[in-house]
């Protein structure tokens, strides 16, 4: 392939730039959007946000519709459950108007960058829920952090990222912390 039929894209953040190289004369002839819809499962984390400031950039790479996806590890659910007791459905409730609130305040940053947005909060074990998500919403690709909250500093790849990167259908783009 010659040098003129390659496209690149160039995502950039304070630290890290990535080119994404792309056939032009496909896109070109056949109208094709090379991400049309993104999916982003976040947990706010230093690097889940790291990964939404990828999520925006992809405009240029003709991204249409953002999915944010946060899932509370029903897990963790059960864990409060058994030890909270009765106050369990007002933590459920706290927990639930905070997060809410975090994805409200990224759906408008999306807006506001012309992207389609569509918020989803699942209880769910968190791998199964983005990999279900994917399939449901039909996204072209998946913007995930490496790590989650845990940041388990020796791992490469968190065990979320790892079994999304494992099992998804489509491109995964793993931003590093």
């Amino acid at each position: 392939m010659r040098d003129d039929e390659m496209g690149t894209i160039k995502i950039s953040t304070k630290n890290l730039t990535t080119s994404i190289q792309y056939e032009t004369d496909n896109i070109r002839k056949e109208g094709m959007k090379m991400f049309k819809k993104v999916l982003h499962p976040t947990d706010f984390s230093d690097v889940a946000m790291k990964a939404f400031a990828f999520v925006k950039q992809l405009k240029s790479a003709g991204a249409e519709e953002v999915v944010l996806l946060h899932v509370i590890d029903k897990r963790h659910l059960d864990a409060v459950k058994t030890y909270a007791g009765r106050d369990f459905m007002e933590s459920k409730g706290d927990w639930k108007e905070k997060t809410k609130q975090q994805l409200s305040s990224l759906e408008d940053e999306l807006k506001e960058s012309g992207f389609k947005v569509k918020v989803r909060v699942e209880e769910e074990i968190p791998f199964s829920a983005i990999l279900k998500a994917e399939e449901e919403e039909g996204a072209s690709l998946i913007v995930i952090g490496s790590h989650g909250k845990s940041n388990i500093r020796e791992m490469l790849l968190g065990s979320v990222s790892e079994k999304v990167v494992r099992k998804a259908k489509n491109p995964v783009l793993v931003v590093r912390r």
